[in-house]
């Protein structure tokens, strides 16, 4: 069983208008098998990979026209303490705390800048069962035009230590802002935000981008172009792995990443 500290990414849903066509196109590209949908939480519908409960499709609330995107969690201790600490800090709580059953307590928040995140308080269902392996969650970064914001707001919510990457002098990189947040006094990186450049569409909000692991980056992509998904970067070689930006068909984006493949120097933090 995985154990996650307060603040860790420890669990991701989604909500798509055809859920059978969801489970087809993540069946494929992640190789994800699903559970029974549970008709007394709204069709709640796990999604494992080699048997481990790795993350979960719904379909939208009645009277509920929300796009398709997917939410990652935080694990908190307490989900009302982290509401408090949410709205403190200058987010904004969406919806809840609201437990349930005995799964546990969840809450949808906003942080400052505007992406949107969820906080999952454990009971029965502790959260990944798998991660950081093909077929399962692997990392996940906040996008936004005013990092300031979620810099400042994240580490009075959660537990977290930061770093800044040193750019370095190769200019694909000199203009990147990116700053990891860690979990056990800078042991632990648990997520990360990246500045959105100009290179990013004007209309596109602030968003968490959620990276999944395959075994080959690059058929992931011919898949989903294949169910009639789009790639919006790469795929491109790094070292941390082979990955590309990708939205599926009914337009919730993610990223596809092959840790396996991986070229060049780690970047230096400071």
């Amino acid at each position: 069983m995985l154990e996650f500290s307060e603040g860790a990414p420890c669990w991701v849903d989604a909500m798509f208008t055809d859920v059978e066509g969801a489970k087809t196109f993540y069946g494929d590209v992640l190789g994800w098998t699903f559970g029974e949908a549970s008709s007394e939480y709204g069709n709640y519908t796990q999604a494992y990979s080699d048997g481990k409960a790795v993350a979960a499709v719904v379909p939208p609330m009645p009277g509920v026209d929300a796009p398709s995107q997917w939410c990652l969690y935080f694990a908190s201790p307490d989900a009302a303490a982290t509401a408090g600490k949410i709205t403190s800090a200058g987010g904004e709580v969406l919806m809840g705390p609201m437990q349930v059953g005995t799964f546990g307590t969840m809450l949808i928040a906003k942080e400052p800048s505007g992406a949107v995140f969820g906080v999952w308080q454990p009971g029965d269902h502790k959260g990944f069962e798998k991660m950081g392996e093909a077929g399962s969650y692997a990392w996940a970064e906040v996008f936004t035009r005013e990092p300031e914001k979620p810099d400042a707001f994240l580490p009075q919510v959660f537990p977290y230590g930061a770093q800044q990457m040193d750019a370095g002098d190769d200019p694909e990189t000199a203009n990147m802002d990116f700053k990891v947040f860690s979990v056990g006094g800078g042991g632990n990186p648990v997520l990360g935000r990246m500045k959105m450049d100009d290179d990013f569409p004007a209309d596109l909000p602030p968003y968490i981008q959620i990276y999944f692991g395959v075994p080959n980056c690059d058929e992931a992509v011919e898949k989903t172009k294949k169910h009639g998904g789009k790639l919006h970067f790469g795929p491109m070689d790094s070292p941390f792995g082979r990955f590309a930006a990708v939205t599926d068909p009914q337009g919730a984006a993610f990223a596809v990443i092959d840790m396996s493949t991986t070229v060049g120097e780690m970047p230096s933090f400071g």
